[in-house]
C-alpha cells in the first residue's frame, strides 16, 4: 500500500502494537542488540544489520512512520545513500517514487548568481540526488525488514529510563500493556534529538540554537520548469528573504520561506497567512493544493562521544544540523552504515571489539563538518553582523558578472560522503569508493557494489597491467583460502585472468588514479581502506588487519 495525499497531509501506514514477551511470559530476556528508535537511522541500521544476518529488538514510542503533523522532512537523499539503499534492497522503491535531480541554481532576485550539475561528474550507478518525502523512506525500510525477518519490531515500545550495569545495559520500557524491562549487551541509540538515553546519562552535549526562523510548505502544482533545486537568497516575492524550492514524490513541491527572526512560529505558518505568501510567488491565477505546513528554527548539536561504553549513539541523537545540503539525514543514514559492518564483525568472532572505536574516530570528525558546513550557509543567508551582510552583498553583486565569485556563494553544500583519511582502520585511503558499473568476471552487466554478496566481506581489486604470473596466482589463491573476509578480483588489460573485471570507460581506473600496478582495498561500506604499490601476502594482509582493528 502507498500512501495517499489527503488535502492537508498523508495516510500513513499504523503497525500494531504486540505484548513483549516479558510482559506476556513474565521472563528476563538478554538481546545481542537492541536499537531505540524507529525513525530514518535506527530503521536504517536495523534494516544493514538484519541484510548481514543479525538478529536486532528495535523499540519506538510511535505506532508509525514519519512524524505526527504528516510532514515531509528530510527529503533530499545523496549518491552515497542511494548506493546504501540498493544494497539494502530499496533503492528500487525509493526511484520509483522519488524525483532524480543533478541541477540546481541560486537566484539574487531574478539573477541566476551560482548553478551546478553534478551528473557530469557522476560514474556511479545511482544519480547525484533522489528527493522523496522521509516518511516514504522509512516506510519502504520497515517492509524490507520485516521481509529479511530477523528484527523483532516492537511499535509503542518507549524508553524510559537506561542503566549501565557490569557487562550489559538495562532498559526499562513503557508500554500499553504496562512497564517491563530488557537486558542488551549492545544499545544502538537513534531515538533522535531529545534522546532519553542521551539525557538520562547526562553526556556532555555542544549545543548552539539558531535565530533563524523558517516555515515549510508542502504544495501540490503543476510547475513549467526543470526538476531542479532552486535557492533565492533575496526573493522578492519574500520581503527579500531567502526560499528554497525542491520537488519530491506525488508532484507535491517543497518551498521554504526564511522569517523574520522575531517572527511568531503560529503566525507564519496561519494557513490563510501562507495561502497568500504563495500568491504572491506563483501569482493569482496558478491553481495549488495545500498539503502541509509547518514552522521550525535551526538547532546545532553534538555530543562529545557517540560511543559511552555499551551505548552508541547515531543520527540526531548524537548530532543535530541545520537541513542545508541534505547532510542531517544522509548522515544518520552514514552513522547506521559505518556501525553496522564494524558490530556484525564483532558479533560473529570474525573482528576484535577494538574495531568499534573506529566508529567514533571516523562519524563524529564526519559530523563536525557537516555542521560546520551548514553553519556557513546559515550565517550567508542570515548575516550576523554589518560586516558579514557587506561581504556577502560584495559576493552577490560580483557574482552577478564575474564568474570567479559564483563558487563563494554559499547557498547549501550538497551532501557528500565523508572521507576518513586520518582513521586508524585506514592506510593511504579513506575516500568513499562510487558504485561504478562494470562487467563482471561471468561477463554480465554489473556495479561495483556487485562484488560484495558476502555482505560483511572486503574487496581487493588487483590492478594488473602486465599480465598473471605463476607467483601472483600463488599469492591470488592463497589470500582466498586463508583470509575467509577477503574477496579479491583482477583488473587486467591483458586478460586471461580468472576473476577478471572489464572496465569499459576506464572510470574505476580513473578513480583510484591508477598508473601503474597496484592494490586497492575496499571496506564492507565501499570507503577505502588501503592503496598498495604491490601484490605481496604481508602488505595486504597488514592492511586487511589495520581495517578490523587488528594490532599490526
Amino acid at each position: 500500500m502507498e500512501a495517499n495525499s489527503q488535502g492537508s497531509g498523508y495516510r500513513l501506514p499504523e503497525y500494531p502494537f504486540r505484548v513483549p514477551p516479558e510482559i506476556a511470559q513474565g521472563k528476563q530476556t538478554r538481546y545481542s542488540v537492541v536499537i531505540v528508535g524507529g525513525g530514518l537511522a535506527g530503521l536504517a541500521l536495523a534494516c544493514d544489520l538484519a541484510n548481514r544476518g543479525i538478529r536486532t529488538v528495535l523499540l519506538d514510542d510511535d505506532n508509525s512512520v514519519g512524524v505526527r503533523g504528516l510532514a515531509s522532512r528530510g527529503i533530499t537523499y545523496a549518491q552515497k545513500s542511494l548506493e546504501i539503499f540498493q544494497r539494502l534492497g530499496i533503492y528500487d522503491r525509493v526511484k520509483a517514487k522519488g524525483v532524480e535531480w543533478s541541477h540546481g541554481k541560486t537566484l539574487a532576485d531574478q539573477d541566476v548568481v551560482y548553478s551546478f550539475d553534478l551528473a557530469s561528474a557522476s560514474v556511479s550507478r545511482q544519480p547525484p540526488f533522489i528527493n522523496i518525502q522521509q516518511f516514504y523512506v522509512e516506510w519502504y525500510l520497515v517492509d524490507r525488514i520485516v521481509e529479511l525477518g530477523l528484527t523483532d519490531l516492537r511499535w509503542s515500545n518507549k524508553v524510559i529510563a537506561v542503566k549501565h550495569e557490569t557487562d550489559f545495559v538495562r532498559l526499562d520500557v513503557a508500554t500499553p500493556a504496562g512497564n517491563y524491562a530488557l537486558e542488551a549487551d549492545w544499545v544502538l541509540d537513534a531515538s533522535g534529538v531529545n534522546s532519553p538515553i542521551r539525557d538520562g546519562l547526562k553526556l556532555p552535549v555542544h549545543a548552539e540554537r539558531g535565530q533563524d526562523r523558517w516555515c515549510i510548505s508542502d504544495i501540490r502544482f503543476k510547475l513549467e520548469a526543470p526538476l531542479e533545486r532552486w535557492t533565492w537568497i533575496e526573493a522578492p516575492f519574500n520581503e527579500n528573504r531567502a526560499v528554497w524550492q525542491l520537488p519530491m514524490g506525488d508532484g507535491v513541491w517543497r518551498l521554504d520561506y526564511q522569517m523574520d527572526a522575531n517572527a511568531d512560529a503560529e503566525a507564519v505558518s496561519n494557513e490563510g497567512v501562507v495561502r497568500s505568501r504563495l500568491r504572491q510567488q506563483l501569482g493569482d491565477d496558478r491553481a495549488f493544493e495545500l498539503i502541509w505546513v509547518g514552522p521550525y528554527a535551526y538547532k546545532t548539536q553534538l555530543l562529545e562521544n557517540m560511543r559511552h561504553e555499551r551505548v552508541f549513539f547515531l543520527g540526531d541523537a548524537a548530532h543535530v544540523m541545520s537541513p542545508f545540503g541534505g547532510r542531517g539525514g544522509n548522515s544518520g543514514i552514514q552513522d547506521a552504515e559505518n556501525l553496522s559492518w564494524k558490530l556484525a564483525l564483532v558479533l560473529t568472532g570474525q573482528a576484535p571489539q577494538d574495531l568499534l572505536d573506529s566508529y567514533q574516530a571516523e562519524r563524529h570528525p564526519a559530523a563536525a563538518h557537516n555542521i560546520k558546513t551548514t553553519s556557513r550557509t546559515t550565517r550567508f543567508l542570515s548575516p550576523q553582523s554589518q560586516a558579514e551582510r557587506v561581504l556577502r552583498d560584495a559576493v552577490i553583486s560580483l557574482a552577478r558578472e564575474h564568474a570567479f565569485a559564483r563558487p563563494l556563494v554559499n547557498t547549501g553544500r550538497m551532501s557528500v560522503a565523508y572521507r576518513y583519511a586520518a582513521s586508524p582502520l585506514t592506510s593511504n585511503g579513506g575516500a568513499t569508493v562510487p558504485n561504478i558499473p562494470l562487467i563482471m568476471p561471468d561477463a554480465t552487466q554489473g556495479t561495483l557494489l556487485d562484488l560484495f554478496e558476502e555482505k560483511n566481506c572486503f574487496l581487493a581489486i588487483w590492478f594488473c597491467e602486465r599480465g598473471l604470473t605463476a607467483k601472483d596466482a600463488t599469492i591470488i589463491e592463497q589470500l582466498r583460502r586463508e583470509e575467509p573476509l577477503l574477496k579479491f578480483v583482477v583488473y587486467s588489460s591483458v586478460g586471461g585472468a580468472s576473476m577478471t573485471l572489464g572496465d569499459r570507460d576506464a572510470k574505476l581506473k580513473q578513480f583510484f588514479a591508477v598508473t601503474g600496478d597496484c592494490v586497492c582495498l575496499i571496506r564492507p561500506d565501499m570507503h577505502l581502506a588501503a592503496k598498495l604499490d604491490s601484490l605481496t601476502l604481508h602488505s595486504i594482509r597488514r592492511a586487511l588487519k589495520k581495517a578490523l582493528g587488528k594490532p599490526i
